[in-house]
């Protein structure tokens, strides 16, 4: 099964300093068939105004990730993590026994990012932060995992979950394939660019900030109509 689910569709709140789009059920917006995908709970594109960000509050088991699209977001943690996420880059957060945290945008322009929370395997585990890197050249014409809680997944940020987020960027014309189970569910959303997904025939077409929700398939099949970024979550 492909499902697309368009940008226009989702759910959201404009705050003025928050503008918020939920393709599930979150805060206000709530709808019974969007309440998760799998072990996918929650996935929010959001832009964060200059100067302003989320205050400190708290969370518990819950595994979540940040993908930065634009700007930066500066984390402080009750643990004494503090970090600046750039465009490109990924911070992963195990909330688990429970963590407090704020996240900034102290820069002079808008930053925007998806936020993924994934349900854990287990709970009670301790909760911890972390940061890297990931060049987009090194994503370039294929899927490079970003955090994994999957064995195997070495060079991976740790999560505490049976699920990967992976990242790619896809040249016009360029098609890449991601593998999988048919009993996991993949949502699959471009940051950019407009694809089609699945076999020639039995395809669907999704824009940028579009998400296209899949399961049953043991390859997933992307094609770039334009220069696309890729943001995949694969969970069970």
């Amino acid at each position: 099964m492909i499902e697309l689910r368009p940008f226009d569709t989702l759910g959201g709140a404009n705050l003025g300093w928050l503008d918020a789009h939920h393709h599930f059920s979150f805060a206000e917006y709530h709808e019974s068939g969007r309440t998760n995908w799998g072990r996918l709970r929650v996935w929010n594109d959001d832009t964060i105004a200059p100067k302003t960000g989320f205050p400190p509050h708290p969370h518990s088991d819950m595994e979540i990730v940040t993908y930065v699209r634009k700007g930066a977001i500066t984390h402080r943690d009750s643990l004494g993590n503090e970090g600046r996420t750039e465009a490109g880059d990924v911070q992963v957060m195990s909330a688990g026994t429970g963590i407090r945290h704020a996240e900034y945008n102290m820069e002079d322009e808008e930053t925007t990012l998806f936020q993924i929370w994934i349900l854990p395997d287990r709970r009670g585990e301790q909760p911890r932060w972390d940061a890297r890197p990931f060049p987009k050249d090194d994503r370039a014409g294929g899927f490079v995992t970003l955090a994994s809680g999957i064995p195997g997944d070495a060079d991976a940020l740790p999560i505490n979950a049976t699920a990967r987020v992976l990242g790619a960027t896809v040249k016009a014309g360029d098609t890449i394939i991601y593998q999988t189970d048919p009993s996991r569910h993949s949502y699959l959303v471009p940051a950019t660019g407009r694809i089609r997904v699945g076999p020639q025939g039995d395809s669907v077409e999704a824009n940028a900030r579009d998400g296209v929700a899949i399961t049953g398939l043991e390859t997933i099949s992307v094609t770039a109509i334009e220069d696309a970024e890729l943001v995949l979550v694969d969970a069970a």
